[in-house]
């Protein structure tokens, strides 16, 4: 049986992966911000005393998982798989990102550096077909970074405090190395309107009070998911409607 050109035994592959992974992501959140180890040699044994599942984590990471392959395929070759390997990978690393940054206001130094090593090997692979793709993906770390860094610099020596937190400077270079330099300014303009939507809802709703705080993390994990799913030139078109009010035509 096939979904979409893909053979049942993936998706039942990926919900167990999944499912697997979730359990890690909600070990990771508690250990991370610790500055403890998420993978030590007594992993299992740990885990086994000292843990109870997050099922929210399991169930969500497995449908992420399963609409990954849905969207993307299984190819013939390594080098074809590339997009859907490296989003499987950084899919779990993104939640992680929401969740601490949400809780903890931080992003931990570690997270953000798994993050970025991780995409310098998936350069690295790209590269080996089409040196073109990498040269991108190094644009979009530097314009990601340089960014977010600006605007925290501006925020700065205006307001006397920082605008944007240094994790989100970090995350958005690593992001860079996944997505190239035209998606990383499509997820930089999703996540600020993402944010300035969600921080109104919750600053009407009173969940959070106008002087308190709220991390950008979350948006930018939204909008890299967005990013993920939708092609670009949807989003763009999207945006070029929001952004001239309706006059932009396609």
């Amino acid at each position: 049986m096939y979904i979409n050109d893909v053979h049942i035994a993936y998706y039942v592959v990926a919900i167990i992966l999944g499912l697997f992974i979730g359990n890690i992501i909600d070990w990771a959140n508690k250990r991370l911000p610790e500055y403890k180890s998420v993978i030590s040699k007594d992993f299992f044994r740990e885990m086994k005393a000292n843990f109870k599942p997050k099922y929210i984590l399991m169930f969500l990471t497995a449908i992420i998982y399963v609409t990954l392959i849905y969207t993307f395929g299984i190819k013939e070759t390594l080098i074809a798989n590339l997009d859907l390997i490296k989003y499987m990978i950084l899919a779990p690393m993104l939640i992680s990102v929401f969740v601490i940054d949400y809780r903890l206001q931080i992003i931990p130094n570690r997270l953000n550096l798994t993050i970025f090593e991780v995409g310098l090997v998936f350069a690295f692979l790209y590269g080996l077909s089409n040196v073109a793709i990498t040269i991108n993906m190094l644009l979009g770390m530097v314009t990601g970074a340089g960014i977010f860094l600006l605007i925290t610099l501006l925020g700065g020596a205006f307001y006397g405090k920082e605008a944007m937190g240094f994790g989100d400077v970090k995350l958005m270079g690593a992001l860079g190395l996944y997505f190239g330099l035209s998606n990383i300014i499509i997820i930089t303009l999703v996540s600020f309107l993402i944010g300035a939507i969600l921080s109104i809802i919750l600053l009407i709703t009173r969940l959070r009070k106008t002087n308190e705080y709220i991390p950008f993390g979350p948006f930018i994990v939204i909008a890299t998911f967005i990013s993920m799913y939708i092609p670009f030139e949807q989003i763009k078109t999207f945006l070029m409607q929001i952004f001239t009010l309706g006059l932009y035509k396609a």
